[in-house]
């Protein structure tokens, strides 16, 4: 599936493709999502099979990295997908996903559908 430009409540989402290229870096993060705001997106919905594992390990700087990045160009991150496994392996990223998905700009969910019911 490529990537797909959909409205869920007024709010235009770029659902980005699973098998789309890897997200590991700021610089992907510029290359890949940004490009998104130029389409309309609001809010790119990235699968959690994109993100290089070093994103959930909050020592690398990864994560802080791409989201510093995504929030300058006023678009809404939401990863969606199970991260059950990456939360087991942290002290800090659980603290993250909560204060996150309280937040409006980067969101962690299990699916599309939770995603069009925070929108609504």
């Amino acid at each position: 599936m490529p990537d797909q430009l959909v409205e869920h409540h007024g709010t235009p989402v770029l659902v980005c493709d699973p098998a789309g290229p890897p997200l590991a870096s700021e610089q992907d993060a510029l290359d890949h999502l940004v490009a998104a705001a130029f389409h309309g997106a609001e809010v790119v919905a990235v699968p959690v099979e994109r993100f290089d594992a070093r994103f959930f390990d909050l020592s690398t700087g990864v994560a802080g990295a791409i989201l510093q990045k995504l929030v300058n160009y006023r678009l809404h991150l939401v990863v969606v997908g199970d991260i059950t496994h990456h939360l087991r392996a942290s002290t800090a990223l659980p603290d993250l996903v909560r204060e996150s998905n309280r937040g409006r700009h980067v969101w962690f969910v299990a699916d599309l559908d939770e995603l069009a019911a925070r929108l609504a």
